[in-house]
């Protein structure tokens, strides 16, 4: 089977997954490599973070699944091996094998890597899965990263975040002025536009950050991940809807060296386990976020508030201004923000009538 055609057919739905798993756990042994491998994956994330971090142990334990023990996958969560924004450089280099993050952190690499992550008021997680497996969408990444020896995959989604913790109201987009941020991606852009000022850090420093007034408002994922870091500890008010972040993806980086040294089999269960992780991880936020929100809302007493439909216009026109002017960075970027507008727009439609209208009718 066509490794492409298969992972296409994989992301469509955990059953495909599994069932290609099996069929290949029944292969005869004959026709595959008895070599075996064993490879380190870092992240950008802090131990234990549920669904980030677990889902990377998750991903090794399949892949040594899948094998049979003919790979097993060591993970190192961030700053245990490397840097947690080292990740990008160190699988590049070939310090280790495959890392595990988001593109958008890679942005000063080329800024077409911010598109495999999430686009402001861009697609969902079923459109951007769409865009990748069936709409030419990986084959773009895998041409950006090419330059900088890798090869990417998604394996997870976190479906639409919120839109952040703030120790201010923010009733018109004025108040955006001035604003300390944490907002990584082009959604940091569209902040700066709006006269905010980005501020970029890892995971692990931005409950201090927000205590201290280092920063006067972060996004980070939603209830879940929110209530677990004890934002609500920190700031005021929590912010809907993430306008900034609609269906990110994160991201698998393997060396390409050492992944095109691979036998056929084993690069098409590792294609597989991310698949199947990937699916994985979007059930899972979907399963507990709803539980951690009621949480955050009946236990600690968080004031839930809806962005301004008038601040959500002016950021709405801010990010296309945004994203034009990003995409003029690099003829890659251009590339891929070109591709982008135009899956967007073929899918759009049919999302309008579809999708839309079904959660308008159950609201």
């Amino acid at each position: 089977m066509d490794r492409r055609e298969f992972i296409k057919k994989a992301a469509i739905g955990g059953t495909v997954a599994a069932a290609a798993a099996t069929t290949v756990l029944s292969a005869p042994r004959v026709m595959a490599s008895e070599k075996k491998y064993n490879w380190k994956m870092v992240t950008t994330w802090p131990p234990g973070l549920p669904i980030f971090q677990t889902g990377a142990e998750r991903f090794a334990k399949r892949v040594e699944e899948l094998t049979q023990g003919r790979m097993k996958i060591s993970v190192y969560a961030g700053g245990e091996l490397i840097p947690p924004l080292g990740t990008f450089d160190a699988v590049s280099q070939g310090t280790v094998e495959c890392g595990y993050g988001a593109a958008y952190y890679w942005g000063g690499k080329d800024p077409a890597c911010q598109w495999f992550t999430t686009v402001p008021f861009g697609l969902n997680a079923q459109g951007i899965n769409s865009w990748f497996y069936s709409g030419g969408g990986l084959e773009l990444w895998e041409e950006t990263y090419a330059p900088f020896n890798l090869v990417p995959r998604p394996i997870a989604n976190t479906g639409v975040q919120m839109g952040g913790w703030f120790n201010k109201k923010i009733d018109t987009i004025k108040d955006f002025e001035g604003l300390k941020m944490r907002i990584p991606g082009l959604g940091g852009k569209v902040l700066a536009k709006a006269g905010g000022t980005v501020v970029l850090l890892a995971a692990g420093e931005i409950f201090t950050s927000l205590e201290r007034g280092v920063i006067d408002a972060t996004e980070w994922v939603g209830p879940l991940h929110d209530l677990r870091m004890g934002f609500y500890k920190a700031a005021k008010y929590y912010y809907y809807p993430g306008w900034h972040e609609p269906g990110t993806c994160l991201e698998v980086i393997f060396n390409k060296k050492k992944y095109d040294e691979l036998p056929a089999d084993l690069k098409l269960m590792l294609d597989t386990a991310a698949a199947e992780t990937n699916i994985w991880s979007l059930a899972e936020f979907d399963a507990r976020n709803g539980e951690a929100l009621e949480t955050l809302i009946k236990e600690h007493k968080v004031e839930l508030l809806r962005f301004p439909d008038n601040v959500l216009d002016s950021l709405r026109k801010m990010a296309g201004e945004a994203l034009e002017e990003e995409a003029d960075k690099s003829k890659q970027a251009r590339k891929v923000h070109e591709a982008f507008k135009a899956f967007k727009a073929k899918v759009g439609g049919w999302h309008k009538l579809s999708e839309k209208s079904y959660y308008d009718v159950i609201a």
